[in-house]
C-alpha cells in the first residue's frame, strides 16, 4: 500500500500526463490566455477541476462500492490503459505545437472557468482516462482509506494547476518560458513513465507480494 507521499507523487506525475495531452482544454488556455494574461491559466484548471469532482464524488458515492468487489478487474483495465496511454503519447509528442488555434480567444478569456469546465466533459480522452485510469486510482486510494484518495486528487490537481499555469505564463509572455521541443520531450517523457508504470501495475496485480 502507497503511503501519502507515495500517492501524492504518483498522482502528480499520472495527472501531468493527462494534462499534458493535447486537447480542448489545452487550447481553452491558449485561446484565453492571448488576450487575457497568466491568470487565465489557473481559472480555466478551476472549471477542469469542478468536471473532476463531479466524476470523484459520483466514484465515491457509489461507483467504488461496486467497484471495489471487482479490484483486480478494475487493475488490470486500468494498467493495460496506462500502457495503451503511454504509447499513444509518444507516439503524439512528436510534432505537438503550443501555438493557439486562432479562434474563440474572446469566449475563452471572457469566461475561462465555463471553458475548462465544458472542454473538459466534452473531450472523449477526458472520460476514457477517468473510466479506466482515473477510476482504478481512486479506487485504489479508497482502499486505504479517504485520505489516500484524498491526497490522489490533490496531486492531481496540483499537476493540473502546474501545467496549465505555465502554459498561461509561457504564451502570455511569447511563448519564452516553454518551446515546442521542451513540450514534445516533456511529453515523451511523460509517455515513458505512462508505459513503465502501467507494466509495474499488471505485475503487481497478477503477482501480488501479499
Amino acid at each position: 500500500m502507497l503511503d501519502t507521499f507515495q500517492m501524492f507523487v504518483l498522482a502528480f506525475a499520472l495527472g501531468l500526463t493527462g494534462a499534458l495531452a493535447p486537447g480542448p482544454t489545452l487550447v481553452a488556455t491558449i485561446n484565453a490566455s492571448i488576450p487575457g494574461g497568466w491568470t487565465m491559466g489557473p481559472k480555466v484548471t478551476l472549471g477542469h477541476m469542478l468536471s473532476e469532482l463531479v466524476i470523484v464524488l459520483l466514484i465515491v458515492a457509489g461507483l467504488a462500492t461496486v467497484a471495489l468487489r471487482y479490484t483486480t478487474a478494475v487493475a488490470v483495465i486500468g494498467g493495460v490503459a496506462l500502457v495503451i496511454f503511454g504509447l499513444l503519447t509518444i507516439t503524439g509528442s512528436r510534432g505537438v505545437s503550443l501555438a493557439g488555434s486562432g479562434g474563440g480567444q474572446a469566449t475563452a478569456a471572457a469566461n475561462p472557468y465555463f471553458a475548462g469546465f465544458f472542454t473538459s466533459v466534452a473531450n472523449p480522452y477526458f472520460w476514457i482516462w477517468w473510466l479506466t485510469v482515473g477510476s482504478a486510482m481512486v479506487i485504489a486510494g479508497l482502499a486505504g482509506g479517504i485520505l489516500l484518495a484524498c491526497v490522489f486528487m490533490a496531486g492531481h490537481w496540483c499537476a493540473d494547476l502546474g501545467w496549465f499555469t505555465l502554459v498561461s505564463t509561457g504564451i502570455s509572455r511569447g511563448k519564452t518560458l516553454l518551446s515546442d521541443t521542451t513540450y514534445q520531450r516533456i511529453m515523451m517523457a511523460c509517455g515513458i513513465f505512462l508505459v513503465i508504470f502501467g507494466v509495474y501495475y499488471l505485475v503487481r496485480v497478477v503477482f501480488p507480494t501479499g
